[in-house]
């Protein structure tokens, strides 16, 4: 929606990667890679099915297949922390995603519900190499934490990374809704962790705004909420969009992200092997 995935590819350097591995990339926004079906989901949809009122569509390739997420640890202006659940955004709905944004917690319910009925196995490694703080997805503050977490239980990863980073994990509600609703554990105590011991660990990371945020709470959960309909279901959506670029792409990049992209590729070992990635 508001993001280039080739341009995100590139400059994350996935591309040596998968010609070195001779890995197929398949796009869910490319007719020839896979088709948009109507789907009717086996389990109770709390708000997805009222959002999409004309249906609920996914892409055919993700039936009956292995899906291995492969988020980071890192907060979320609109849910606090974003993680393994929330991965299933960019795969299962498409560019009208947008939509769900004044109820986000509740469709993260009903996409794992869903993956759980249309996929052979689950399962999620979450990068927490380095961590980001602040107010994400995309304007973070990097704190190296060199932590790795793997499980095939969505909610109990989401919830151990939330722990991490300082936020009572049931207080979070789609983790709390998606406990509740058995499919997955989100109580911390209830969960079995192997490795190291990571029971005192407190990051202390904060959430908190900035200008594009500011702007999608006002639209979505504000006094803007009741015209938010004409606001993303219109045209007039495109405003927005451009209004993400200018302020992320053209404004924060060059004036202060670039420079702590810079810090940590020269001062920390992760930069220095990102440094290392090429195409040979």
């Amino acid at each position: 929606m508001v993001t280039n995935a080739f341009k995100g590819e590139d400059l994350n350097k996935y591309l040596p990667i998968f010609q070195k591995e001779n890995i197929p990339v398949r796009y869910n926004f490319r007719d020839e890679d896979m088709k948009w079906i109507h789907y009717t989901p086996k389990a109770k949809m709390i708000t997805l099915d009222t959002v999409f009122p004309e249906g609920i569509y996914i892409p055919d390739f993700f039936f009956g297949k292995n899906i291995v997420h492969l988020p980071t640890v890192k907060c979320h202006s609109y849910t606090m922390t974003t993680g393994a659940m929330k991965n299933a955004f960019g795969g299962l709905l498409s560019t009208h995603r947008h939509y769900t944004h004044s109820t986000v917690n509740e469709p993260l319910i009903n996409l794992l519900a869903i993956q759980e009925e249309i996929h052979s196995g689950l399962f999620a490694i979450m990068g927490g190499t380095t961590a980001g703080d602040g107010p994400g997805p995309r304007t973070m503050r990097p704190h190296i934490k060199n932590i790795m977490l793997a499980s095939s239980d969505q909610v109990a990863i989401d919830a151990v990374a939330a722990k991490l980073m300082g936020f009572n994990p049931m207080d979070l509600k789609f983790i709390r809704l998606a406990h509740e609703a058995g499919l997955g554990v989100g109580r911390p105590d209830e969960i079995e962790l192997v490795g190291d011991d990571i029971s005192q660990e407190n990051w202390h990371f904060t959430v908190g705004d900035n200008m594009v945020s500011r702007a999608g709470d006002l639209c979505w959960f504000g006094p803007l909420r009741g015209i938010q309909h004409l606001l993303f279901h219109t045209p007039l959506v495109h405003m927005f969009i451009f209004g993400s670029e200018c302020y992320h792409d053209w404004y924060r990049w060059p004036v202060k992200d670039r420079r702590t992209f810079e810090k940590w590729l020269k001062n920390t070992e992760w930069g220095k092997l990102f440094s290392t990635y090429t195409g040979s």
